[in-house]
């Protein structure tokens, strides 16, 4: 079935690489040859027109704009521009600024968008208000405006409608993500920490409760002298690196800073464990990466991440130090138990794929057109 789908580039303007780009970079190259696809976006160096034989990148300028309401404002003219130009099957949004109820007055094509978490919508862990005008509000108002909604885990899913409960249920489908990682990788020449290591990969934001993993490892590491533990990600500073060196670790922190997927699945590999302490994650692909590594998990047993690795972790509550540090100790001392988890992750990790993803998303545009 031929179709065109049109997909605006806000995300590509937000952020130079991250999780949502990557999303749409694997969904797109995968979508049958036989589909035409227009991107809109002012920053095309991020999205090459190689992902797709069909893809066309339609480039506009920001004449030196900051991002900002003026800069979100030109590309919702650019995009509705377009969809009036071009005769297009299907709209869907990057992300939410693009389809507030007065982008879409006169819309004429269906339209999908994705919702990636409903982290701000959960007031305890950012109670800024702030928040509500730059991302709750336009999240609130695409979703209602759009004719379908995916969510990338049933745990998204529940909180949207839980959140909205007069949004149609029968819009909201589930559409999982993947990881671009293989099992076969991670075997390369580049280093790692030369004394056994737990790992740690990503931001540090609120939601991701960094500090408690601060404060387990310290405990552990005084009665295991030879434990260091590798931070992938920007090196700490300020008062995040304070804390670090107060609790006495500093001296334990290898940090490579962000690295290539074929050094991060090596660190994968090697490590005792990959820690994910997270407060909440729409979906949580580090923990994906690390069983496709055959790398055990530690992670919360909160919103989205038993979706991901199943019975495969090793779980503890996410606001508990005692939990994590009793799960950590656990790992080290039991490695049995460790190499189970690692063959329950490889299992568990197969149950994920980018042509599943794909194929479940090409379902959803047929089923508007």
């Amino acid at each position: 079935m031929s179709m065109k789908i049109l997909y605006d580039g806000a995300i590509f303007a937000m952020q130079a690489r991250g999780g949502i780009n990557r999303y749409f970079e694997n969904l797109i190259s995968r979508l049958p040859t036989s589909l035409e696809l227009i991107l809109t976006t002012a920053r095309p160096q991020h999205y090459p027109e190689s992902l797709h034989p069909n893809l066309r990148v339609h480039r506009f300028a920001r004449y030196g704009f900051r991002p900002g309401r003026l800069a979100y404002w030109l590309e919702k003219y650019y995009f509705r521009a377009m969809e009036a130009r071009v005769d297009v099957d299907v709209l869907h949004a990057t992300y939410y600024q693009l389809l507030t109820r007065e982008s879409l007055a006169a819309k004429r094509s269906p339209t999908v968008v994705t919702v990636y978490d409903m982290i701000y919508e959960m007031g305890h862990i950012y109670p800024d208000f702030q928040i509500y005008n730059r991302n709750i509000e336009p999240k609130r108002q695409a979703v209602f405006a759009a004719d379908v909604v995916l969510c990338i885990s049933e745990c998204t899913k529940k909180d949207l409608l839980e959140r909205y409960p007069t949004l149609p249920p029968s819009k909201v489908k589930v559409t999982y993500l993947a990881s671009e990682f293989r099992p076969e990788m991670g075997y390369g020449p580049e280093p790692i920490p030369d004394r056994p290591y737990f790992l740690y990969v990503g931001g540090r934001g609120v939601h991701k409760n960094f500090e408690r993993l601060v404060q387990a490892f310290a405990r552990l590491s005084q009665t295991h002298a030879d434990l260091q533990w590798c931070l992938v990600g920007a090196p700490p500073h300020g008062e995040e690196l304070r804390k670090i060196q107060a609790a006495g670790i500093g001296d334990r922190l290898w940090c490579p800073g962000a690295v290539p997927d074929e050094h991060l699945a090596k660190l994968y590999r090697h490590a005792i464990a990959f820690v994910y302490p997270s407060l909440y994650e729409g979906f949580g692909i580090p923990p994906l990466e690390a069983m496709i590594c055959d790398t055990p998990v530690i992670a919360s047993r909160i919103s989205s991440i038993p979706e991901v690795a199943g019975e495969a972790a090793f779980y503890f509550d996410p606001n508990s130090v005692d939990e994590l540090y009793d799960q950590m100790k656990f790992v080290l001392a039991h490695p049995a138990e460790r190499e189970r988890k690692i063959q329950e992750g490889r299992h568990q990790a197969a149950k994920f794929s980018w042509e599943q993803t794909t194929a479940q998303t090409l379902a959803a545009y047929q089923r508007l057109v």
